[in-house]
């Protein structure tokens, strides 16, 4: 059985870069992903906030993804924003405790408001 790919949506905002991210994330997506994040950085971007809602499925190497693009923007004093985790996207966040690493909104709107 062939499962959808991933698919990744930026759109660059006055505050930060929204990432959509739809469909599956796993070992051979993830460098979509991270590939995606470094565009955005070497664009300029210092904050990604990142739409989970589309989202379906996440898995280890998905979440290493995650920690490795919010590493690279620590380290330019820049910041990840995560928003819209539901269901097993969030358990696998929640289970793992990588969601706590991570301020985690309901939607782009909210988390860009923080900003």
């Amino acid at each position: 059985m062939l499962f959808p790919s991933m698919e990744i949506e930026t759109t660059r905002l006055e505050k930060a870069v929204v990432v959509k991210v739809a469909g599956r994330m796993d070992a051979g997506s993830a460098p979509e992903f991270e590939k995606a994040c470094e565009d955005c950085l070497r664009g300029g971007a210092e904050r990604l906030v990142v739409d989970l809602s589309a989202l379906d499925y996440i898995s280890s190497a998905g979440l290493r993804s995650f920690l490795l693009v919010a590493k690279s923007l620590q380290e330019k004093g820049g910041k990840m924003l995560l928003c819209g985790m539901r269901g097993l996207v969030k358990e696998v966040f929640d289970m793992t405790r990588i969601s706590s690493l991570f301020a985690s909104y309901e939607g782009p709107e909210s988390a860009l408001a923080d900003l």
